[in-house]
């Protein structure tokens, strides 16, 4: 007779022994060489994993920082191709770079490349991240002297360019990579026009209040800002070069650099008919990291994480959220390798809080939570005449983001508040109170309004939609 006990004792030993076996002998994928992917191939082996590692990107280099490009590598201060991430240990993996992913056969279990071949999985992680919005004339867009920047490629040749001392550039763009291109060209002394289709640079992010403080520091530094300004035209002479943009003002501007900080595309074009719930937004998938099919069921092979995750958060009334940040993607992929070689009962989630920062026009921006999610702003600590201050957003009598200028110190504190879902106002922690601490509105435009996305978007409750069916897209 076998006894209660001793049936759940070999039920935990035939559970350890699957788990051991995958992890000896099991094959994972990881689809995107960068941050995110290298991170969970370092934590997959942290994990014990020992089993078939291959990682695919479709870029030749090894994986790098980004955040340096738009900043460190315009300035001249880091050659580009010294951005090159560090190994934290060795993953024994085999690295297929050079070559993209073009399908996912989810029957048998296949990853399809652009070289023709196909490479089985047992477990496939999706970290293929995002690139740069394009200039959407693409005979304006090969004009010699439009760039874009996302890769350390494009970093490299606007380098090239800026050093070349151009007569004027100009931005397309005023969120927090477009803010950051102009923030350099001061820097290095060469004339640039700003042109954001919105009220104020950084309102997407960040709101309309601190856009305007924002909009103060550009124009401050000699940014010739145009705001509620698109472009409607690039011209070139007759070999191909950049001249001259026309903008929706009816003025036009002599140019021999423009640089288009139009947002970023996620890059999921690779997932269509794989049946998986993958869109503008990214691959929606749960707080675990395991991805939904277009039904919003969820799968149990197939995981994301990076800049194409989004997945519900719990302190924001679980909308799905889209992160572009450097934490996310480590700490996301850290999440990610660990359930992947787990069963259910010991994974566990990814609730990150996010957070991001920027350095432009000497100020050092940080940020926590989620702005765009807020509907009021309150200034709680320093002056916003010396650029030093801190500012909590709040949305239903509770805080839910906050923002500092040069008072990077406290953000600790704002994070405790708002894991804990602490009130709005919140009490000011330091003695610099600023004179006035009326609530105001935020003054968040709605999302489809031409202006820059923010860093973190809010992308709605559901993965999916009911009863979804995939059809072919017309050719």
């Amino acid at each position: 007779m076998i006894r209660r006990g001793e049936d759940s004792m070999t039920l935990k030993t035939r559970v350890e022994a699957l788990v051991a076996e995958f992890k000896a002998n099991g094959r994972i994928v990881i689809v995107g060489a960068s941050l995110a992917g290298l991170r969970a191939a370092e934590a997959l082996r942290n994990e014990g994993f020992t089993g078939r590692l291959t990682i695919i990107g479709d870029e030749t280099c090894e994986p790098y920082d980004r955040p340096p490009l738009s900043k460190g590598v315009l300035l001249g201060r880091v050659p580009a191709d010294h951005t090159t991430l560090p190994r934290l240990r060795t993953t024994d993996a085999d690295w297929k770079l050079g070559v993209a992913a073009t399908g996912l056969d989810r029957v048998t279990k296949r990853l399809l490349l652009d070289n023709g071949e196909k490479v089985p999985y047992d477990r496939l992680l999706i970290a293929t991240g995002t690139r740069a919005r394009p200039w959407p004339n693409p005979a304006e867009a090969a004009l010699d002297g439009v760039f874009t920047i996302r890769t350390r490629d494009d970093a490299a040749r606007l380098r090239e360019r800026l050093a070349a001392g151009p007569k004027r550039v100009l931005v397309i763009g005023g969120g927090f990579i477009g803010s950051e291109v102009a923030s350099v060209c001061r820097e290095l002394d060469l004339p640039v026009t700003l042109a954001e289709r919105g009220e104020a640079p950084l309102v997407g992010a960040l709101g309309g209040v601190i856009g305007q403080i924002a909009a103060d520091m550009q124009r401050e530094a000699g940014v010739d800002l145009r705001c509620g300004v698109g472009v409607t035209s690039l011209d070139g002479d007759g070999n191909g070069r950049l001249r001259r943009a026309s903008l929706t003002d009816g003025t036009t501007l002599d140019v021999d650099v423009v640089v288009a900080a139009l947002g970023s595309i996620r890059n999921v074009e690779w997932l269509e008919g794989a049946g998986l719930a993958a869109g503008r937004w990214g691959v929606g998938c749960d707080a675990g990291c395991r991805a939904f099919d277009i039904n919003g069921v969820v799968t149990d092979s197939i995981f994301v994480a990076g800049d194409i995750a989004r997945a519900p958060h719990v302190l924001y009334e679980y909308q799905f959220l889209s992160m572009e940040h450097w934490d996310n993607a480590v700490l996301g992929a850290a999440v990610a390798a660990h359930n992947m070689v787990s069963l259910e009962p010991d994974r566990y989630p990814h609730l990150i809080l996010p957070a991001f920062w920027s350095g432009q026009f000497g100020v050092n921006i940080k940020s926590v939570g989620v702005p765009p999610f807020a509907d009021e702003i309150v200034f709680t600590q320093g002056s916003v005449k010396e650029r030093r201050f801190a500012a909590a957003y709040g949305y239903g009598g509770r805080i839910v983001a906050a923002v500092t200028f040069n008072q990077g110190k406290w953000l600790e504190y704002y994070a405790a508040q708002i894991e804990r879902s602490g009130p709005f106002p919140p009490p000011p922690p330091g003695w610099d109170k600023p004179e006035d601490m009326t609530p105001m509105p935020a003054e968040f435009k709605d999302p489809s309004s031409a202006t820059a996305m923010p860093e973190v978007v809010l992308t709605g409750h559901d993965p999916s939609e009911r009863r979804a069916e995939y059809r072919p897209r017309r050719r």
